[in-house]
């Protein structure tokens, strides 16, 4: 892949391409599509379209079952200039976890997400396929973070173990919500960023929350509110 590629599994239906994950699908514009990549007695249906076998198939994918279609397309370009609201990433690793938090982010209305540069990619295809489509419609970018929330204008709440109940608390739906690292959280020197820190409290015996899980905890009360 490129810098301005991305590699996909999709499914061919009377022509068109659709980006599918369990039983829901996407439609793919044409436009975004470089070239198609099937299996050998696939009929041709995109201008470059190349076949291989289906162990050549295998060995491209990082999907254990895959649809027989690949498609290679260029990263969409999102508006994101007027975000109100934007979520901050500080080491997220897993894959899944930042597909599924594209995936919150679009179910609320944010467009935009900044993640530390040393944060999983989010054309990872496993990262991809987490978000639903959703990757379509959100701009990911990555940034030195320090110097991004010292310029912030605007409150930063965060993910802290101790902080402000969020249950209990009013907000502003607008300004940045940070999350932290599946293991070591937020960084010291970004803590220290936070105007904001919130707590999800709990009363069970869980160690922990799952970052996807606590950020979807979080958006849903930081800019939620604003949608009822």
């Amino acid at each position: 892949m490129t810098e301005r590629t991305m590699q996909i599994q999709v499914t061919i239906q009377d022509g068109t391409a659709w980006f599918t994950c369990g039983d829901q699908s996407v439609e793919v514009h044409p436009e975004l599509i470089e070239f198609v990549i099937s299996s050998e007695d696939s009929k041709p249906l995109h201008p470059e379209h190349y076949s291989l076998t289906e162990t050549e198939l295998k060995n491209i994918s990082g999907l254990t079952s895959g649809t027989g279609w690949i498609a290679i397309l260029k990263k969409p370009k999102i508006d994101s200039t007027n975000s109100d609201f934007i979520v901050v990433l500080d080491g997220v690793q897993d894959p899944g976890n930042l597909g599924t938090i594209i995936r919150t982010c679009d179910w609320f209305g944010i467009n935009r997400i900044v993640c530390s540069k040393d944060s999983v990619d989010c054309f990872n295809e496993k990262t991809v396929q987490a978000t639903m489509g959703s990757i379509f419609r959100v701009e990911v970018e990555y940034t030195d973070l320090q110097g991004f929330l010292d310029s912030f204008d605007g409150p930063i709440y965060g993910a802290l173990m101790e902080g402000e109940n969020v249950f209990k608390s009013t907000y502003q739906p607008k300004g940045a919500l940070v999350l932290g690292n599946e293991g070591n959280g937020v960084r010291p020197e970004i803590e220290k960023l936070i105007t904001h820190p919130l707590h999800i409290p709990g009363k069970g015996k869980a160690e922990s929350l799952n970052v996807a899980i606590a950020g979807g905890i979080l958006i849903a009360e930081l800019k939620g509110r604003s949608l009822g």
